[in-house]
């Protein structure tokens, strides 16, 4: 993948790209941050209440991120249509989004209240069972609010703006810590629950968020908001664009969701060896996951920039904005690899006051340092292909890496050697180097096939 990026290019691109990335990058850290909070307050309960925690965001995270990644397929479809200068096609986009978001939305609130039928199937401790189920129970309220909001997320970003959502995100934060401590704890006449309280805490977050975000999209005055309202002349469910939005969005959310489910499956995978094992290995994944929201939060960037340049049949700024994203993508992991390496024990501490679980958390952090590049190269390609609108490819590719090779692995590994909960970070590593070749082969082959079809 060579060709020309001069510096002054590189410069306007990695600018517009932080404009867009940094509010992104402020809103994922809200959200990622609302099981970081879930995992520190848990965890001040004991660590079983923290285990079980793990092992429900274990189950519900994956299925949040299906749901989610089905309806971000609204962004390159508004960016499409805004590259053709067609403004007006917004709307319908949105609301056929918002229809198709009601229906998942009832769907993930009966599948997550069902979760807890196979906690014992997958061998998840018995002592864990009840908290974790309760857990799953709390949080399944906000699934509808989870996949209006998605909707409504996608509308703003693709319209560059992503400014509303960011705000919008840090309220829910700071709300979500209050609510935790008064389910946790049983304040104002509501119900002790301990650790399992955070899952309401969270449903009322969820919804706190997209009754702010509907009401500001709808009586906002700003001018991309204000030409393209969707709730005036609301259609009807339209078979044709319903149809495209899954055709795109179901294979980006299956491929969110194998890889999502690789990392949360962990947690599954390791309780048999205990409460300690499973919560040091939940305060590493919640380090790394917050550092995971930098590249996924360039990627959804990279996704609006190279959609409008779909959009425009535009392949040299494409592949100047595509250069860019990856030029940025190999800084951004050195820069985590090294913070995680210097800050492993605060990093830790932050999470848990036991020292055996800290001290475990700390050696699982060094496995996180050697796949920080690979997991960041392989979300902005799968970032970048879904601003060419594809999104099949990437997601055999990650069915592959992930369940037929890195989900195996790790089960062996874990249960059928003495490494314990790291072989599951090495499977992890093998996993994710695996995807990020194939994924780097599927981009250079849209490469040359456009360059053929726009010639």
């Amino acid at each position: 993948m060579v060709f020309p990026l001069s510096f002054r290019d590189f410069k306007s691109y990695s600018l517009r790209l932080g404009v867009l990335a940094l509010p992104i990058l402020i809103t994922q850290f809200c959200q990622a941050a609302l099981g970081v909070v879930d995992a520190i307050m848990a965890g001040r309960v004991s660590a079983l209440d923290l285990a079980a925690v793990a092992v429900g965001s274990g189950i519900w995270l994956p299925l949040f991120l299906l749901a989610t990644g089905i309806l971000i397929a609204t962004t390159p479809l508004i960016g499409e249509a805004i590259g053709q200068n067609n403004h007006s096609q917004v709307p319908h986009i949105t609301q056929q989004s918002l229809w198709t978001a009601g229906v998942i939305g009832i769907l993930g609130f009966i599948i997550v209240n069902l979760a807890p039928n196979i906690l014992g199937v997958m061998g998840v401790p018995e002592n864990i069972q009840p908290i974790a189920a309760q857990y799953l129970h709390g949080v399944s309220f906000g699934f509808p609010a989870i996949a209006v909001y998605a909707v409504l997320r996608s509308y703003c970003e693709a319209l560059g703006r992503p400014e509303p959502v960011t705000v919008i995100s840090i309220i829910g934060l700071l709300a979500d810590i209050p609510l935790n401590y008064i389910f946790i704890h049983g304040l104002f006449g509501m119900p002790e629950m301990g650790g399992a309280g955070c899952g309401v805490a969270t449903a009322i977050v969820l919804w706190i968020n997209v009754l702010l975000l509907a009401t500001y999209t709808s009586f906002t005055k700003r001018q991309q908001f204000a030409s393209t309202r969707f709730f005036y002349a609301f259609a009807r469910p339209n078979r044709t664009q319903i149809k495209k939005l899954l055709k795109l969005g179901i294979p980006i959310g299956i491929s969110i969701f194998f890889e999502a489910s690789l990392f949360s499956l962990g947690a599954l995978v390791i309780s048999p060896l205990g409460e300690i094992a499973t919560a040091s290995h939940q305060v590493a994944l919640s380090v790394t996951s917050q550092l995971f929201m930098i590249p996924i939060s360039v990627a959804v960037a990279l996704t609006i920039m190279i959609s409008n340049r779909f959009g425009e049949k535009n392949l040299m700024a494409l592949r100047q904005v595509l250069a860019t994203g990856l030029v940025w993508t190999v800084i951004i992991a050195l820069v985590s690899m090294l913070g995680v390496w210097l800050f492993r024990p605060q990093l830790a501490a932050a999470f848990t006051d036991n020292p055996v679980v800290r001290a475990q958390a700390m050696h699982l952090l060094i496995f996180a340092l050697a796949y920080q590049l690979f997991d960041g190269w392989q979300v902005n390609v799968a970032g970048i292909l879904r601003g060419m609108q594809d999104t099949t490819v990437p997601m055999w590719v990650t069915l592959f890496c992930y369940w037929l090779v890195a989900l195996p692995l790790g089960v062996y590994l874990v249960r059928f050697t003495d490494l314990g909960a790291q072989g599951f970070w090495m499977a992890l590593i093998t996993g994710l180097l695996l995807s990020s070749i194939l994924l780097s082969l599927r981009l250079r082959y849209q490469q040359k096939r456009l360059t053929t079809l726009w010639a």
